[in-house]
């Protein structure tokens, strides 16, 4: 299969979503199931209420489609509700960078906030919808709010520890201890998600994760197979099982002398 770039990625056409009535709002948020992982908790009936308001739109963005692009204007902060994407940049000699991956539940678009422009191309890995927030909306709310300024404060907090994470993962583990983390981590979000704690489907090409990973395609492909060989890790195509998740643990914190 092709890898999706982010030269594959084709524009989204603007305004194409008609905005939400405040009933279907209320839906999307209120009782939304992914609620808990992307709003603040414990609000008040009124703050809720309020926090309602942040929604302008859901848009839907297919495979291989550009949420944004790098260089874009800023407008807003996107909660994923379905779908899996991927951040990426070019580098100065084409090649591309995946950044980071991100899930439904999690919020993307904060890489615009310091200069209003985007800094990166957000790419669906597979047929996705996401909840438009304008940031305008958000920074006038979270004047009423309370909680969620300090929830916005948190997600900020969250990128900062995890771009520190990658910058560890790349500068100091081997290329086993890299993919351990990675599949680990990938398990666990999903979890928080409901899903299976040993039992996952790659949206990610190998290509991609070795992007992300800093690993070249044949490296991720080698490790994955001695994950096999050690009967750590089962694989059929992109579905992966967690055979043994001690061992994968073991990989990343191994055992005191």
């Amino acid at each position: 299969m092709k890898a999706t770039t982010c030269s594959d990625a084709a524009p989204f056409p603007a305004g194409t979503e008609p905005p939400m009535t405040p009933e279907t709002i209320k839906v999307a948020c209120s009782n939304c199931n992914l609620r808990e992982l992307c709003m603040p908790v414990g609000l008040q009936p009124a703050e809720l209420e309020r926090i309602d308001e942040i929604v302008a739109t859901r848009r839907k963005v297919k495979r291989r489609e550009a949420l944004f692009h790098n260089g874009e204007r800023f407008t807003s902060l996107y909660a994923i509700r379905t779908g899996v994407f991927k951040t990426c940049i070019t580098a100065e000699d084409g090649r591309d960078q995946v950044t980071g991956f991100q899930m439904a539940g999690e919020i993307i678009g904060l890489d615009g906030i310091v200069s209003e422009h985007h800094t990166c191309d957000a790419v669906a890995l597979e047929d996705s919808e996401v909840c438009v927030m304008p940031f305008d909306r958000i920074e006038e709310l979270s004047r009423e709010v309370t909680a969620l300024q300090r929830h916005v404060h948190k997600i900020m907090s969250r990128e900062i520890v995890r771009e520190h994470g990658v910058m560890l993962l790349l500068g100091s583990m081997r290329a086993e201890e890299r993919l351990a983390v990675f599949l680990l981590n990938l398990v666990q979000r999903l979890h928080a998600r409901g899903f299976s704690q040993s039992e996952l489907v790659l949206r990610m090409t190998r290509e991609e994760i070795g992007s992300y990973l800093g690993l070249k395609l044949e490296t991720v492909s080698r490790t994955l197979s001695k994950f096999v060989e050690d009967g750590i890790v089962a694989v059929q195509q992109r579905h992966v099982r967690i055979v043994d998740a001690d061992k994968l643990k073991r990989i990343v914190n191994p055992p005191a002398c």
